[in-house]
Parts: structure tokens; sequence; C-alpha cells
């Protein structure tokens, strides 16, 4: 069990999938939890179920491609639940999956806003206030795309790679401050993106068997572990869910 009692935790794309799993995981261990995403019908029901396990919940729609939606984010922890000390920047898409000659370039830079920029945003709307009381963590939801190229996944490698850059940098300017930026690499995980990912037919990756997915609440566990002083062998770097050490530490079986 992970002790996380008296932090505030933000996550985005908090709607479904890992960020759903991150947010329930986080308020399980005691987190008090506000989730963003653009579907605010879905996150609303979310927090409410989370406030009748016993948890506390709150919900806002928010575009991380925004960057004053992020602002006002992070503004509803402060005022409403007086602070911020986690962070999971999670809200990432892969569609559309097409290889570069004939990928759509609006499209393509729209992946950019969402995995990019977001995580930018994310972590330039907290840094302020965690930087304030000297402490916090930042979790950067990864991918094995970061380091290795795929086929029709120009824009969503591109995007990875970008993102644990920002984790290195992030880490770099910040961890002598008292502020931990870890990336989470999960791994393929059952989620809608695997269903987009299957049905696109690209790459080795759409060829995997449903069943070779891990569920998206072992990376909600994960999470939590990495808020606690696990955290902190990963600073600056990509935890990878796929090793077998590191699952189990988690309690994954």
């Amino acid at each position: 069990m992970f002790d996380l009692s008296g932090q505030v935790a933000l996550v985005t794309g908090a709607s479904r999938g890992i960020g759903e799993a991150g947010a329930r995981s986080l308020a399980k261990y005691g987190a008090t939890v506000v989730l963003a995403a653009r579907s605010s019908d879905h996150v609303e029901r979310i927090a409410a179920e989370i406030m009748k396990d016993g948890g506390t919940a709150t919900a806002i729609n928010c575009d991380v491609a925004n960057y004053k939606d992020l602002e006002r984010a992070v503004e509803l922890c402060i005022d409403f639940h007086e602070g911020i000390d986690i962070l999971v920047n999670n809200a990432g898409v892969i569609e559309p999956i097409s290889r570069i000659e004939s990928s759509d370039p609006e499209a393509w830079g729209r992946v950019i806003d969402i995995n990019v920029k977001g995580v930018y945003h994310g972590i330039r709307a907290v840094a302020p206030h965690m930087l304030k009381k000297g402490s916090g963590t930042i979790v950067n939801i990864s991918s094995g795309a970061a380091v290795g190229a795929l086929e029709g996944w120009s824009q969503y490698c591109s995007s990875k790679a970008a993102a644990l850059s920002l984790t290195r940098c992030a880490d770099k300017e910040f961890g002598e401050k008292g502020l931990r930026v870890i990336g989470l690499s999960p791994g393929t995980v059952a989620t809608q993106m695997q269903v987009d990912i299957k049905a696109s037919g690209i790459n080795p990756v759409s060829q995997l068997d449903p069943s070779v997915h891990i569920p998206a609440e072992w990376v909600g566990e994960a999470i939590s572990w990495l808020c606690t002083d696990a955290g902190d062998t990963y600073r600056g770097i990509d935890c990878s869910l796929r090793d077998e050490d590191v699952r189990k530490a988690v309690g994954l079986t």
C-alpha cells in the first residue's frame, strides 16, 4: 500500500484509459484528485464515483493544447484544495496513424500540440507553485516510441521523444530544487488507443494479440508508486513497466 494522504494530484486526459486508472489509484491511496479532460461529462462521472467510494475528487474541462486551460486547472487545485503536489501529464493521442507521404499536416501538428505542448503546458503551469514550496512530483506518461521509430507513427514517435526530452530538461532545471520529474513508459496497454492501432494494420504493434496488453489499472498503480519515495530512482528518465523488477516492486502480477 502507498500512502499519498494529504497530497493533491492533477491528472490530464483523465476521462478514460490510463488517466482514469491513474486518478482512481491516486484517490485510493489518499490523494485528492483533480481530473482534467476535454470530455467533461466523463470526468464528472468518474469524480462522482471516486467520491462515492470515499475519495476526494473534482472534475474540470481542459484541453492541454491550450495553456490557459492548464493554468485554470492548477488554480482549481490551489483555490479548492490548497495546493498541488502531483501532476500526471497523461493526455495524449496517436491518431491519425499514417505514413509521412500521405499524412495530413494539420492533423500531424495537432498531435504535437497535445503530446508535446500539452506536457510543456502542464510542467509550466505547476512549476512555479512546486518550486515555491520546494517539493512536487511530475509524472510524464511516455512510450517505447520515444526511443524507437515505427512506420506510420512519425507524429507519435516524434512527440514522445520530445516529451522524454522535456522530462530530462525539467529534471535538469528542477531536480536540485526539490521537484521530481519522472517518465513512465508502460508498454502496450488495453485502451482505446490499442483498438485504433489494431485497426490501422500498420507496423508490428498492430499485429499484436490483444491478450498481450496490460490493463490500465497496472499503469495507475505504477503512477501511485512513482509518487512515493520509489520515484527518486527515476528522476529525469523513463521508468519502464516492461521491467519485471519494476512490476514486482509495484506489486503487480
